[in-house]
């Protein structure tokens, strides 16, 4: 291990007030890193995730339903900035509809859990450094507005801090130097980090030290992933340690993470994009193969995790992921760096007995591009009795909107002025060169706009499509 470039980086972490358990993490990394590890799953040592579960055809009576959720913590990961879309804050604090953000629709979907079953669902964010701020001063305004200054239970804190690590050079691992913005120096640790936040946070204790037995954990853009009484009562009542929620690939499913099944061993594995070998993209593409994709919702027991920090002096041991970025992701010529990362997805290969569960694909619906987003504010979604997002299309129409235009979101919504336009009755929407939606807007079947070479706008009150 280079003494030096590990030497170095320890000593960046703990004058950053790093905790010495997330240090330890970054440690074993940092030795695998240097030993070659790549993280990566070969297709010839897997064999692919069959005969999945199906969450409907559990059973469960609303008094287990109950009991489970009550001793069940809802835990979001807030920790992006949705700077694929060009923002400086969390994407959690986008409207999802007017005056309505996802934080409100989380705050919601808990708030009529506890309501309907009586639970105390404490609802708890895990934020980086650079979101905490803005998604603390956005909660406030909820517990007020929706709570009434009962949104934290229990005593559990309504947010915790991810830890952070140096980016380390390409060339020599040691940490990375950058004057003209010391704050790219560091980057976060990949949502694996989640186990480590926990304990080194104190909020692990607490929930267990409050009677907490289960965690459900979650994307903070992903407003399908509601609190689930269902999935609560079968993860209690099948002992499992860990669980996966998953959903049945289609063609538009082949990048992200997948369970596969370790020929050495048995144990479930996640394989993400990033850790396939090029010679084994094809197969890993194949989605008769590879059946089920990960939703990145997980189910996990406290009381098991405890334990096994405690067995393995807080170091998880989950599987390295070897992100090569620029220090400066603006600026393609500033130096190469690699940073550590781990998928929390990954301790499904940690836990004895973790398993997984086939779930609808209306418990999938993140928000990674402003196509999604569109959708999610026009009006083929609305909301049940619980604030889950219903789609009223089936299938939901496919919206492409031209990048050069619409991949920030001050530019999608400069476009949109007056609301994203009805899109109920649609089945497509494409939409090339610079194009502005008037007021009252309706789509029907499938519609493409042209570049026109030039700014142009759709009417006030057009219909686009077959009338």
């Amino acid at each position: 291990m280079s003494a030096e470039g590990l030497a170095r980086a320890r000593q960046v972490m703990q004058d950053g007030g790093v905790p010495e358990q997330a240090i330890a993490v970054f440690e074993r990394f940092y030795g695998e890193l240097e030993a070659g590890a790549t993280g990566m799953v070969h297709e010839a040592d897997i064999e692919p995730l069959t005969d999945v579960p199906k969450l409907e055809q559990t059973a469960s009576t609303e008094a287990e339903q109950a009991a489970a959720m009550d001793v069940t913590a809802i835990i979001k990961l807030n920790g992006g900035l949705g700077t694929s879309m060009g923002m400086s804050q969390a994407k959690s604090l986008l409207p999802v509809h007017p005056g309505v953000t996802f934080l409100d629709i989380i705050a919601r979907q808990v708030l009529a859990q506890r309501t309907a079953l009586g639970a105390r669902l404490p609802l708890i964010f895990m934020n980086s450094f650079r979101t905490q701020a803005d998604t603390l001063a956005a909660l406030r305004r909820i517990d007020t507005e929706l709570a009434g200054g009962n949104l934290a239970v229990d005593g559990v804190p309504l947010d915790f801090l991810q830890n952070r690590e140096p980016k380390l050079r390409a060339d020599d691992l040691t940490p990375v130097s950058w004057p003209a913005d010391p704050s790219l120096e560091w980057c976060p640790p990949g949502h694996g980090d989640l186990y480590t936040a926990l304990s080194t946070s104190g909020v692990l204790e607490t929930l267990l030290d409050k009677g907490f037995r289960y965690a459900s954990v979650s994307n903070s853009d992903n407003l399908g992933a509601s609190p689930s009484p269902r999935v609560a009562a079968w993860f209690a009542a099948s002992g499992a340690p860990y669980a996966a929620e998953v959903c049945r690939r289609t063609p538009a499913d082949v990048k992200g993470g997948y369970l596969v099944v370790r020929k050495s061993d048995g144990r479930l594995v996640l394989r993400e994009t990033a850790q396939t070998p090029p010679e084994d993209m094809a197969m890993a593409d194949d989605i008769n193969r590879h059946r089920y994709f990960h939703t990145n919702n997980l189910w996990f027991d406290l009381r098991v995790l405890k334990q096994t920090l405690d067995e393995r002096d807080g170091v998880l041991g989950l599987r390295l992921i070897r992100n090569e970025k620029t220090v400066d992701p603006t600026d393609k010529t500033s130096p190469k760096v690699i940073q550590i990362e781990s998928a929390m997805g990954a301790a499904v290969e940690v836990f004895d007995g973790a398993t997984a569960i086939e779930v609808p694909r209306s418990r999938f619906l993140p928000v990674k591009t402003t196509n999604d987003l569109l959708l999610l504010r026009s009006d083929v979604y609305g909301f049940d009795d619980a604030e889950r997002p219903v789609a009223k299309a089936d299938p939901v129409p496919l919206v492409d909107l031209d990048p050069g235009y619409y991949k920030l979101i001050d530019d999608f919504d400069a476009r949109f002025p007056a609301g994203a336009p009805s899109l109920v009755q649609a089945s497509a929407l494409r939409v090339r060169g610079d194009w502005t939606f008037g007021a009252g807007v309706t789509v029907r079947g499938a519609v493409t706009l042209d570049d026109e070479g030039a700014p142009a706008k759709v009417d006030d009150g057009k219909t686009l499509g077959a009338e």
